[in-house]
């Protein structure tokens, strides 16, 4: 087990620009049966600009971006092709996704799957966002659910990718994978996510209690974090937190391994995780309360928490 606490962050450039601090892009929404899903990848973006990202780009079906825009207007925005029924145009879909990825370059991250939906096209999309090297990519939500459903899926895996998945989503993953179910204590869920990172290459956040982050090597389990996280939309949140990270700090590489002027990606994963859990601490402390978090409020907490991490040797917000 590492024991070593997620690395301290640097001063904010004086002289910088948005440019300067990385561009997250948000691959999510969905409209399907006259229900619109633009809460997640609102969250995920507001999470991601919160975490000090310089640019937020939103990828999403026409009728969930201007709602989402509506939440964080600032934030940008790029139409996810979809039919009447809205299901993704998946060729379409992965030419929209291409341009901005060609925008964002390796001074940025992406999130696919907050609110995505299910179909062939959303399967399209994760699987060109999975091809992508040289940019980090956070999977989350319906991008997990599209992996576990469409095991070819994992033939293309090339991205330095982080995988956030709740444990629901961790035994989808698993049983594609042929691995077995892990447990509810804390080795099991050690020993699993570090067995799914190390097959697949790449840093798996096994959420829930006591969060464990491990890239294959090593295992990291957070200590911090309260029970007001336990509810509907911090997940999305925790996703563009870390990509909000990997956009300003990480240099990515073939495999998540550290490149020149960055953190690695475990390392970038481990900093998202701490600051979320200790954004819940403060939540408590705030209100004096156990539970009734929005996680709007906690994406609000996260840049006094980043901020304590700021010119530390360890990250002990």
């Amino acid at each position: 087990m590492d024991r070593t606490l997620p690395p301290g962050l640097p001063p904010r450039d004086r002289r910088g620009h948005k440019g300067t601090f990385g561009t997250v892009c948000v691959v999510g929404g969905s409209v399907w049966g006259g229900s619109v899903m633009a809460g997640a990848p609102a969250l995920a973006a507001l999470g991601a600009l919160r975490a000090g990202a310089g640019r937020c780009v939103v990828v999403a079906p026409g009728a969930v971006l201007g709602v989402v825009l509506g939440i964080v207007p600032s934030a940008t925005g790029r139409v996810l092709p979809c039919e009447a029924s809205g299901a993704v145009v998946g060729h379409e879909a992965a030419s929209v996704l291409d341009g901005v990825l060609g925008m964002v370059g390796s001074a940025g991250a992406v999130v696919v799957g907050p609110g995505l939906g299910v179909g062939p096209g959303v399967e399209g999309v994760v699987l060109r966002a999975l091809q992508q090297e040289g940019v980090g990519v956070v999977v989350d939500a319906d991008g997990l659910n599209a992996m576990a459903r469409v095991p070819e899926l994992f033939r293309d895996f090339r991205a330095s990718a982080v995988l956030t998945p709740h444990p629901g989503e961790f035994d989808r993953l698993a049983s594609s994978l042929g691995m077995l179910r892990v447990g509810s204590d804390d080795a099991s869920r050690a020993f699993g996510a570090s067995e799914l990172a190390r097959r697949l290459g790449c840093v798996v956040v096994l959420k829930g209690a006591g969060t464990v982050v491990s890239d294959g090597l090593r295992v990291w389990r957070c200590e911090a974090g309260h029970p007001c996280l336990a509810t509907g939309g911090t997940g999305d949140v925790l996703a563009g937190v870390i990509a909000g990270v990997i956009a300003q700090h990480g240099r990515v590489s073939v495999g998540g391994a550290k490149g020149a002027g960055g953190m690695s990606l475990y390392d970038a994963a481990r900093v998202g995780v701490l600051a979320h859990a200790k954004a819940g601490e403060r939540w408590s402390a705030v209100h004096g309360a156990e539970g009734g978090a929005l996680a709007s409020e906690i994406a609000g907490l996260i840049p006094a928490v980043v901020g304590a991490m700021v010119g530390r040797s360890d990250s002990q917000a």
